[in-house]
């Protein structure tokens, strides 16, 4: 999945625990829609470095994977959270450019007869 819009937020990276997980958070306006929306995507690990060579403003497209996990509390209710994790960030002009494209057509060497 990928979502589009722009950088509106990116949080410093945050380390969590003994184990070294690492965390960084940035928010992307998407203006699809008649109201804008502010969407949190988190990035995990090695991939908090994606965000290094963006700043506030750019137009990027996110490409994303929804998860989703269950836990149980002291009290032995089950509650479910739900998290959105970048993976890949590209300009978007960039997104477009590296596609390849259709060859342009020339109208003058067109001999189809209609």
């Amino acid at each position: 999945m990928e979502l589009k819009g722009k950088i509106k937020i990116i949080g410093e990276t945050q380390t969590f625990g003994s184990n070294g997980f690492t965390k960084r958070e940035c928010v992307v306006t998407v203006d699809d829609e008649k109201y804008p929306q502010h969407i949190m995507v988190e990035f995990v690990q090695d991939k908090t470095e994606l965000l290094d060579k963006f700043a506030i403003g750019d137009a990027v497209i996110i490409s994303i994977n929804l998860r989703g996990r269950e836990w149980t509390n002291p009290q032995g209710e089950v509650k479910y959270f739900n998290s959105i994790q970048g993976w890949r960030v590209v300009k978007d002009g960039d997104a477009v450019n590296s596609k390849p494209s259709a060859p342009p057509i020339n109208q003058e060497e067109d001999d189809l007869p209609f």
